[in-house]
């Protein structure tokens, strides 16, 4: 993981505070000495109808931006990301708010359909708006891999989708948008990367890390690989998640993460 090399304390909003990065966003933030104001619906800033959210932008110098809405369903979550970004950046630009890093996802834009395509219209909403934006792209969650095996639970047989992923744990992530937010010169990244990545050290398979995972619970279920409906162009199965060479690579494996207490930690699917 890189260094921080930061420009001193500063007052930054957490936009889905209480989700998977969220929590590990805020943690790394006040580890670091920096001001922390955490907001999600739980804390009584709505993101989507904008209540709250000028008081909690209040000398604000950053917003990381890691909300999510409740539904993973294309057109439900396109409109949660694009309705967030507009009303984040109408209240930063209203608060003076410099810097805004959003997370997204590897290869979003290759998508036509589905959640990650949802995501690629979040990125162009947010780099549309008044405020300075740093979008990180971000490989599949470790966490992702219990959420997918319980939607496809069929008893005796576990079904996920086929593909391949360089699985990287939510606290990774989170360092990564710290990093962004913090840095002293800004975009941080050379124009080679306008969209820096952040993935695990290594490639695995859904399939095998579910497999791993029911392994390690003691469950006697058959997992398999089925096709995403919503990936008609078959990305998942032929890399289109999978980083770039200029992406950062850092740990745990799947593997390593399993080991550790925050895998066993219960975390709110939304934010």
């Amino acid at each position: 993981m890189q260094k921080f090399v930061t420009q001193g304390a500063q007052r930054i909003v957490v936009a889905g505070a209480t989700g998977r990065v969220g929590r590990h966003v805020v943690e790394v933030l006040r580890a670091g000495g920096q001001e922390v104001v955490p907001i999600s619906r739980a804390t009584g800033v709505d993101v989507i109808t904008g209540q709250g959210l000028p008081a909690a932008l209040c000398d604000a110098s950053c917003i990381i931006d890691v909300a999510t809405g409740p539904s993973a369903e294309q057109g439900p979550a396109t409109e949660f990301f694009t309705t967030a970004a507009g009303n984040l950046h109408a209240a930063a630009a209203e608060a003076g708010v410099g810097r805004m890093v959003v997370v997204s996802i590897i290869g979003c834009d290759q998508f036509e359909t589905g959640y990650s395509a949802a995501k690629a219209e979040h990125e162009r909403a947010a780099l549309a708006g008044p405020i300075p934006v740093q979008i990180v792209r971000a490989a599949q969650f470790h966490e992702f891999v219990p959420v997918l095996m319980a939607w496809g639970d069929r008893g005796e047989v576990c079904y996920v989708p086929k593909m391949r992923t360089q699985l990287v744990s939510a606290k990774t992530v989170a360092e990564s948008l710290v990093y962004y937010a913090t840095a002293t010169t800004w975009p941080a990244e050379p124009p080679s990367t306008p969209y820096p990545e952040i993935a695990g050290p290594r490639e695995e398979s859904l399939v095998e890390a579910a497999t791993l995972l029911a392994a390690r619970r003691g469950q006697e279920v058959r997992i398999e690989g089925v096709n995403n409906p919503d990936d008609v162009q078959h990305l998942e199965e032929t890399g289109g998640l999978l980083p770039g060479p200029h992406a950062t690579l850092a740990g745990p494996t799947f593997a390593e993460w399993l080991d550790t207490a925050d895998a066993n930690s219960p975390v709110p699917s939304v934010a």
